[in-house]
């Protein structure tokens, strides 16, 4: 509809992302990686953008990325403080994007402007991953209480899961907008059998949440069973030492490759030549690795959990465990091995639907939505 406040155009706004991690963060993720979409797709269409996080070692109090103006300041507990003393130095903005993970920065009460809440997951069990108790417990009442607090707040997320727990807490307002990916899917696929050796990559930080342990449990599963596998776990973060550990404890030196952080061109190799994704996160807001995967001709093996079990289609665009447990998700893999038709459909539908989830099809009518909400 031509007509459609969407589609309506007025000139240059200006927006304001809140988020703890900038893309220049050593730390920066997935959310950032989506959160910088967005903010770039409002510039090309002649927005002023700019982007406030919380500083970090040999962090510059203020950069231009690009055209893209971050200021840092502060940590998660203060750069909320921080971002309120310098919004309030700044010419208004149209719209704050106020990012949750975890805790909020709270600018409906001190941005002065149109403020929505965009949160990529509620928490709930990843306090556990990073807190012990009590401080896990007081991390998920202080988020439940929060969400209730911004019950007014316009909400925007990626996952129905998270659409759903916002609204049982309380949130009357939330809109989903699905992620969108940067890797052009294959035109045709590749021929790749699933015979062994079966080569497996995890993508992700190394952190708690994400239990890369539990892949390299997996693995360990999976030659106890006799099968010729071997993994590549792509990323960098807190947990790498730990994890080393443990593939030499289990003995699996030969079989597990660390590359740390990679460029784009080389992780979409190591994904490319995978025969699954394997992901075993505690929970995602989605899990855009899986579409990139899919993009590539490359199946995704999953935990039962929040995200994943949106972003995988069972015994369509890859597999589902039973379990969120290694011996489940190794017996998954263990017998898809021995129907191979069934892998190379799934690899078909894998490549189709991510087809159709290029940042392309997704950015217009996400830059769209942001567009309406600064007007309104």
């Amino acid at each position: 509809n031509a007509h459609s406040p969407l589609h309506f155009r007025r000139g240059p706004m200006r927006f304001l992302m809140l988020n703890w991690r900038d893309p220049n963060n050593p730390l920066a993720g997935g959310a950032e990686r989506v959160s910088e979409k967005y903010m770039r797709g409002l510039m090309e269409r002649g927005h002023e953008v700019a982007w406030f996080a919380n500083a970090f070692d040999g962090a510059l109090a203020e950069e231009d990325l690009d055209g893209l103006l971050v200021a840092r300041s502060g940590d998660k507990f203060t750069s909320w403080l921080a971002a309120r003393r310098w919004v309030r130095r700044q010419k208004p903005f149209d719209l704050i994007i106020d990012q949750h993970h975890g805790i909020p920065w709270y600018a409906p009460w001190w941005g002065r402007t149109r403020c929505v809440a965009y949160i990529h997951e509620v928490l709930g069990p990843i306090w556990n991953s990073f807190y012990m108790w009590p401080v896990s417990a007081i991390g998920r009442c202080q988020e439940r209480w929060t969400h209730w607090f911004y019950r007014r707040t316009q909400f925007w997320t990626a996952s129905s899961f998270t659409r759903d727990q916002l609204k049982r807490h309380g949130v009357n307002n939330v809109d989903t907008i699905p992620y969108g990916t940067d890797t052009y899917a294959l035109d045709q696929l590749d021929d790749k059998p699933l015979t062994e050796p079966l080569r497996l990559v995890v993508v992700s930080r190394l952190a708690p949440n994400k239990r890369i342990d539990h892949s390299i449990q997996v693995l360990h599963e999976l030659r106890g069973q006799n099968v010729d596998a071997r993994i590549v776990i792509v990323g960098s973060g807190t947990e790498k030492e730990k994890l080393k550990a443990l593939v030499q404890r289990l003995g699996l030196m030969d079989f597990v490759e660390f590359t740390g952080a990679v460029a784009e061109k080389e992780k979409n190799r190591h994904l490319c030549e995978a025969h699954y994704l394997v992901h075993t996160s505690v929970r995602e807001g989605w899990g855009l690795n899986v579409i990139e995967a899919n993009a590539l001709g490359t199946p995704a093996a999953v935990y039962p959990v929040p995200g994943l079990d949106e972003s995988t289609l069972h015994d369509r665009t890859g597999l589902i465990t039973e379990a969120a447990a290694p011996h489940s998700l190794a017996k998954t893999i263990h017998h898809a091995m021995k129907n191979p038709e069934d892998y190379q459909r799934h690899r078909r539908e894998a490549l189709d639907r991510a087809k159709s989830m290029h940042w392309e099809h997704i950015l217009p009518h996400a830059c769209d939505q942001l567009e309406a909400w600064a007007r309104e």
